[in-house]
């Protein structure tokens, strides 16, 4: 599966400051029945989105109209406890792009690049300032540029350069998978093939 091509996101955020948020509260574990990527963003943090009569709740940040973008500030430790890549799919699905913390779980972080997800990590004194500021002012532009990994919000002065893997980086700059990667190589790969057969 591809996915949407990534370089450079201008966009306000969701300020999300629970920390330690596992991958079952991400996706609650009776939503994984299907195989499928598609879907899965209208049950993102179910039993915190909505009570169990389905009604929304309305203290929750993704009930709340004052935040929208593509991009999820959270708290410390996000996507800890299982592996699910379900996480990965439920929040790309949502519609974010970019998950911002102070530490990933690595599994998740892993999944997440496998899903078309960017996760950056501040430090927790950068994590605390970017937080405050989306909370009380939600109408404020974070900046991620993954060519020159950097993130950016100007009003605050905010310049971060962030580390990704350089493999991962062509992969969200293309919208590759690790298959569509391997595909777009396959002339590359065919002709090694030939000229390695061709010296034996």
């Amino acid at each position: 599966m591809s996915f949407e091509k990534f370089e450079l996101l201008k966009s306000t955020a969701v300020p999300l400051p629970n920390e330690n948020v596992d991958t079952d509260q991400i996706i609650p574990a009776r939503f994984l029945k299907a195989v499928e990527r598609k879907g899965f963003g209208e049950n993102l943090f179910r039993d915190w989105r909505y009570h169990k009569s389905n009604e929304p709740i309305k203290s929750f940040v993704l009930n709340d109209a004052r935040y929208s973008g593509q991009i999820l500030v959270a708290g410390k430790n996000f996507g800890c406890g299982s592996s699910r890549e379900h996480a990965a799919w439920a929040l790309y699905d949502y519609g974010f792009r970019v998950i911002v913390s102070s530490y990933f779980a690595d599994i998740f972080k892993n999944n997440a690049y496998n899903n078309g997800l960017v996760p950056i990590q501040l430090s927790q004194a950068e994590l605390d300032i970017l937080m405050d500021r989306i909370i009380n002012h939600p109408n404020t532009v974070v900046e991620i540029d993954l060519k020159n990994q950097r993130l950016n919000v100007d009003e605050i002065g905010l310049q971060h350069k962030f580390e990704i893997n350089q493999y991962k980086k062509e992969c969200l700059i293309n919208g590759y998978d690790d298959f569509t990667y391997l595909h777009h190589m396959l002339s590359e790969i065919e002709r090694y093939e030939h000229y390695r057969n061709a010296a034996f």
